[in-house]
């Protein structure tokens, strides 16, 4: 069997391009998310995508547009409801999450003639639905997302550590909060594609807690959570067109297959170097 066949799609190589794109981009974000204690962030605002696709579905607008429209709205809600409102974070992620969800089943429903399957593309990625104006999109979002942390990546850090030392130092802590929502919500409309609504979250998220365990700065966590991704991504979704299985559940598998190595592999040097010694 080639193996090289893969290649030979167009689709798979749309596939693989913003495969690329999700799993590099969406552990940059995770890294701050993870900083300020937001993993569950990616969730909530999934869900609220998935209410942007079916008004894009709706009103016969792309998808992706939608996703991003409501995806960016329900971030800055989530941002709103966790400083100002007396509603605590994990409450507001809740109504997010389930309002979200429910509003999202209905409205999709309501727009297509085939519900389940369009729910499922979105909820946990599609092989064969990332068209080229989706690929133009994910890399345009894709280099956005990388601009922003490059121009912005200091204050993100600064903040994420330590809101009120960042505050002390003047920078406007309630706007770069919004702005890392908003980078969250880019983030999860890049990534529904490729690994869906449902476990974009997860990429976020665990190549971070992997590289955690590797790196002795921020930084060098970013580098490596952004690898550990990146290999999550097209290791995950080369296994899930030879299984044909749809790849965000791949996809996030083989990150925590990543995160098993890693932490087994420390454990084991750690108990190494300490017979040592």
């Amino acid at each position: 069997m080639n193996i090289f066949e893969i290649f030979e799609f167009t689709f798979m190589q749309y596939a693989f391009i913003a495969a690329s794109v999700v799993g590099l981009t969406a552990p940059l974000v995770g890294v701050f998310l993870v900083q300020r204690r937001l993993a569950l962030l990616g969730d909530g605002i999934g869900h609220i995508a998935l209410t942007g696709i079916g008004i894009a579905l709706l009103t016969n607008q792309a998808p992706i547009w939608g996703a991003l429209v409501a995806a960016c709205f329900g971030a800055i809600l989530v941002e709103y409801l966790r400083t100002k409102s007396k509603i605590a974070g994990d409450t507001a992620l809740s109504i997010i999450f389930y309002g979200g969800i429910a509003s999202g089943v209905l409205l999709t429903s309501i727009g297509s003639g085939s519900a389940g399957s369009m729910l499922s593309s979105y909820l946990f990625g599609s092989l064969t639905t990332v068209s080229s104006s989706d690929l133009y999109a994910v890399v345009g979002l894709g280099a956005a997302i990388v601009i922003t942390i490059t121009l912005l990546g200091r204050q993100l850090q600064a903040v994420s550590i330590d809101p009120d030392h960042a505050h002390v130092q003047g920078m406007n802590v309630n706007l770069i909060s919004i702005v890392l929502a908003v980078l969250s919500a880019v983030t999860v409309t890049v990534g529904m594609r490729a690994v869906g609504l449902l476990l974009v979250s997860a990429i976020m998220i665990i190549p971070v807690v992997s590289a955690q365990q590797l790196s002795k700065s921020f930084f060098q966590t970013a580098i490596f959570a952004s690898a550990i991704g990146w290999i999550s991504a097209v290791m995950g979704l080369t296994f899930s067109y030879y299984v044909d299985v749809p790849p965000g559940s791949t996809i996030v598998l083989t990150a925590l297959a990543c995160f098993a190595i890693i932490s087994i592999l420390k454990t084991t040097m750690m108990l190494v170097t300490k017979g040592k010694s």
